[in-house]
């Protein structure tokens, strides 16, 4: 149960992000406010309010950070891509909520046993969604794409690039502290600062020690933002010069062992194979290689769906390294199978949420299969046009990209998004095994798209253009004449 002090630093979150616009430029505020809450404010708290979706630290850094752009800034968040099927994949995304909440109005009942032994009753019954939840729904929709869209406009220079894998890298090496604290001491900083522990402790138990949380989810989200850290500092390594590179290149040893001491092996096996790509592969093959990998992200499920996929043969192969870690990914298969069968029950627009694509005991209400993937979780939540449009938009946003940089072979391009390229597509594949989708994933993606959209569409964020208004500062020297935008 989480302590006052949690609830504190939900409220408290509002006041300091409105601080870091009116005192920080724009990027950097940006960043704070989205890696911030991200890492610093406590995970499973969240104030649930009538009619709108739970506030916790991902939405009311969300939601603060557009407040922030529209009302402190003043600076314009558009809504929409200029490529006419991300336009598409973004409706579908938010408008799939309808048929998701029109096909699940029939309430979930379970039996009661009579004359037997006592029974624990977890739920009686799982309402049906409502007319009225389909406001809240929607709006959590739109919610998650916050970051999407406040990134493909103010995050997608390459300038902000930088600025984006500093604050990744500042971040990791901050959170190193308290991590190696509990790789020493046992994970117990949630603990003692919000009072309570958000997850399974057991879990955090590998290799005769212990693997840092933090104030994240899981170990292994926190695993996977070290791997983010080290292929950042990696990246800023690769263009820096004189003592400034040889900073970086302490900072990305340092992330490497602390990446070793996370006992993560899907982010040790993302760094040990992505590190010496993004330290000397060229950009455009960064780029390519990440699309490669979002594609099997998005197609595993597909094949998974289809019994396709050689599960006794994988496990065989995980086995002959680690019977510990073969019986983890065993579980992980059997959990699947429980909810793909589940979810084919309703394929389209699956069962929404309040836990209702779970497979329970039909007669205590008790939860019988856990979900891991975030695919297998978005599946079964809003079923294949969901779950599509869902993977479609990051995908689509790699591909938008690749596009973009076929046409530039003999000109410059920003150093660093194809690391930024990377991180997106290492953290798709980690989807297949985690529900790691993160506002700073969506964070990526936008600087993604909207650095894909200014080399397609020079001008296309030029503040005279009427559908976005607003000031650019960036664009406007001190003798106040408008300059062309330039693209790097």
């Amino acid at each position: 149960m989480p302590n006052a002090i949690a609830f504190a630093m939900l409220l408290a979150w509002p006041v300091a992000t409105l601080v870091f616009f009116q005192r920080l430029p724009l990027h950097r505020a940006i960043l704070l406010c989205l890696v911030g809450g991200y890492l610093i404010l406590p995970p499973t708290a969240a104030f649930d309010l009538p009619l709108v979706p739970d506030l916790d630290k991902f939405s009311i850094s969300s939601i603060m950070a557009l407040v922030g752009c529209l009302f402190v800034a003043k600076e314009p968040v558009p809504l929409l891509p200029k490529a006419l099927f991300m336009r598409l994949l973004v409706a579908i995304f938010v408008l799939c909520a309808i048929p998701t909440v029109l096909t699940n109005s029939d309430r979930i009942i379970f039996e009661s046993v009579p004359n037997s032994a006592p029974i624990i009753f977890y739920n009686s019954e799982l309402p049906g969604l409502r007319l009225r939840d389909l406001g809240s729904v929607m709006m959590g929709q739109i919610i998650v794409l916050i970051p999407f869209f406040i990134a493909r406009r103010h995050l997608s220079t390459p300038e902000a690039h930088r600025e984006l894998l500093i604050a990744f890298c500042v971040a990791g090496l901050a959170y190193s502290i308290p991590a190696l604290i509990e790789i020493r001491l046992s994970p117990q900083m949630n603990v003692w600062i919000y009072g309570f522990f958000q997850h399974d402790f057991a879990q955090m138990i590998r290799q005769g020690g212990y693997r840092p949380i933090v104030f994240l989810p899981h170990a292994l989200w926190l695993a996977l933002f070290v791997f983010s850290a080290l292929l950042a500092a990696t990246s800023l390594a690769r263009v820096a010069q004189g003592r400034d590179r040889v900073r970086f290149v302490w900072a990305a040893i340092y992330l490497f062992g602390l990446l070793v001491l996370c006992k993560s092996m899907a982010s040790l096996s993302y760094g040990l194979a992505f590190t010496p790509i993004v330290a000397l592969a060229s950009y455009r093959l960064q780029v390519k290689l990440a699309l490669g990998i979002a594609l099997i992200g998005c197609i595993y499920p597909m094949l998974r769906n289809a019994h396709v996929i050689p599960l006794d043969t994988i496990l065989a192969q995980v086995e002959a390294i680690s019977e510990d870690r073969a019986q983890s990914l065993g579980y992980r298969f059997e959990n699947e199978e429980a909810l793909l069968a589940r979810a084919a029950e309703k394929p389209l627009f699956g069962w929404g949420g309040w836990g209702r694509n779970l497979m329970r005991d039909e007669e205590t209400g008790r939860i019988l299969t856990i979900p891991d993937g975030h695919w297998i979780i978005a599946f079964g939540s809003f079923g294949w046009v969901g779950y599509l449009a869902e993977m479609g938009l990051l995908t689509g946003t790699l591909g938008l990209l690749y596009w973009a940089l076929r046409g530039r072979r003999n000109r410059e391009i920003s150093p660093h998004v194809a690391c930024i390229s990377l991180i997106l597509g290492a953290t798709m594949v980690d989807m297949l095994l985690n529900d790691t989708l993160v506002p700073i994933t969506w964070m990526c993606a936008g600087a993604l798209l909207g650095y894909a959209e200014r080399l397609l569409h020079p001008g296309i964020f030029d503040p005279r253009r009427p559908l976005f208004q607003g000031r650019q500062d960036i664009d406007t020297p001190a003798d106040g004449k408008r300059l062309k935008p330039v693209i790097h």
